[in-house]
């Protein structure tokens, strides 16, 4: 009898591109588990920025708090900010994520100071008001599901097993960290995950839609912030589709709830 799969990891990345913080569990929403990239830092157009052109991001580190989110730079802890949740600016900007435009609320001007500062760029924090509705693709809504500042998708799941297949081959092994999950689990063969089509998580049922297709972020190591061609250049051996290199599967929630490390995981 095959091991079950369980979940081992849940990941949340409050602002957008960001270093991600375990949690022991997670509420499910429908644009993604509760606080994840809810907030973003975007250039003087209003555009996104992230790791793949600042790689340095990844030094900002993360907190959540009961009211509020800490965020410090890892090499000097004591200099930090607090950014309550339940803050929004009045002034409202257009913002872009890939080729989608959408209102967000700019945090306050104290924000936009402290993280040009610490990325030495000017650049503006602002947060997905409960107003906005970003659609996911109607290619692959099941419910006309709504996102988060997400690249395109509420969830993103990747099996441990697939990253031990690809850590076989390369030479030096990589942290799940550099895909940016929002849930691992462990159990099952590599890629797995490639076969599954609705999953329950707990009481939470979820839908598979369609394998996520990777970029230069994941040669970002999240511990220094330093690139290099790995492992991409491995996974583009034999994980490459047409001009996509995929690892990892994108999902949308039909229900909500929450759900915890140690849950199992049910193809249904």
């Amino acid at each position: 009898m095959s091991r079950p799969l369980v979940i081992q990891d849940l990941y949340v990345y409050p602002i957008k591109s960001l270093a991600g913080i375990r949690l022991s569990e997670a509420k499910v929403e429908e644009r993604g588990f509760q606080l994840d990239r809810r907030w973003m830092l975007v250039d003087e157009s209003g555009k996104f920025i992230s790791q793949r052109t600042f790689p340095l991001m990844v030094l900002l580190q993360v907190k959540i708090g009961e009211d509020s989110l800490t965020v410090y730079h890892q090499s000097n802890p004591d200099e930090l900010i607090r950014i309550p949740y339940d803050y929004e600016g009045e002034e409202n900007l257009s913002v872009k994520v890939w080729d989608d435009e959408m209102r967000a609320s700019l945090v306050d001007k104290e924000f936009d100071n402290w993280f040009s500062s610490m990325l030495g760029m000017k650049v503006r924090l602002v947060k997905m008001p409960d107003t906005t509705e970003r659609k996911v693709d109607p290619k692959y809504a099941v419910n006309g599901e709504s996102v988060s500042f997400a690249d395109g998708m509420p969830y993103l799941l990747i099996g441990q097993e697939s990253l031990a297949d690809l850590n076989s081959r390369l030479d030096s092994p990589v942290s799940m960290n550099r895909f940016r999950p929002n849930i691992v689990f462990s159990g099952g063969d590599s890629f797995v995950e490639d076969s599954l089509k609705k999953i329950q998580i707990g009481e939470v049922d979820f839908q598979v839609i369609k394998p996520c297709s990777r970029c230069v972020m994941v040669t970002v190591e999240q511990e220094t912030g330093a690139k290099g061609a790995e492992p991409l250049k491995t996974l583009a051996t034999y994980r490459k589709v047409g001009n996509k290199i995929l690892f990892g599967q994108n999902m949308v929630a039909l229900s909500t709830g929450v759900i915890r490390v140690g849950d199992e995981l049910r193809p249904q």
